[in-house]
């Protein structure tokens, strides 16, 4: 997967909004978060990033039922990079689409795989199991994981003032050429 550069009008345009509604308006100004929420949106500018894990035989798996039980067959002790790339897939499925778009999850609530999932849960613990799995090493450390758990709903706000932040910017037509090409 192509990463898009430090300098791409779209990451500029996200690290400011991101800045914006986690610093200055939730009151979280912690860089190691505010750049993780950045890479997050436009990680999932890409379709192919929302739909990274899949099951033994290839297939994606795009509903969080489907990972769930998929991470559940496998024992994480044997398998602890896949369980930590799985867990992390997890809370950052759950935070954007709760976050960015929780009016999706009304729309995903129909589906009878996702019927039981409580998205802002699942995310919640999944980050937590990522923060016991990494070490403070690791990049991004466990520590990281460990206040996306904890502060779960404070980051789907903050998401939420960011989504609200680029519609203002794409209907008052600021920026729209740079953001577009």
């Amino acid at each position: 997967m192509e990463n898009i550069s430090s300098n791409h009008p779209l990451r500029r345009l996200f690290t400011g909004l991101v800045e914006q509604a986690f610093c200055a308006e939730v009151g979280m100004c912690d860089p190691r978060l505010t750049d993780y929420m950045t890479d997050l949106l436009v990680s999932f500018t890409r379709i192919d990033r929302l739909n990274t894990i899949r099951d033994v035989s290839g297939k994606e798996l795009n509903q969080i039922a489907a990972v769930l039980m998929s991470a559940s067959q496998e024992r994480p002790t044997t398998q602890l990079d896949r369980d930590r790339l799985v867990y992390r897939n997890i809370g950052d499925f759950t935070l954007f689409w709760a976050g960015v778009y929780p009016e999706r999850l009304r729309l995903c609530r129909r589906d009878p795989a996702d019927v039981m999932v409580d998205y802002v849960a699942h995310g919640k613990r999944s980050y937590a199991i990522v923060s016991r799995l990494a070490d403070e090493d690791d990049a991004p450390p466990s520590s990281l994981f460990r206040h996306l758990s904890e502060d779960f709903e404070f980051c789907l706000h903050g998401l939420g003032l960011v989504r609200r932040g680029w519609e203002e910017t794409l209907s008052s037509g600021r920026d729209s050429g740079e953001i577009l090409y």
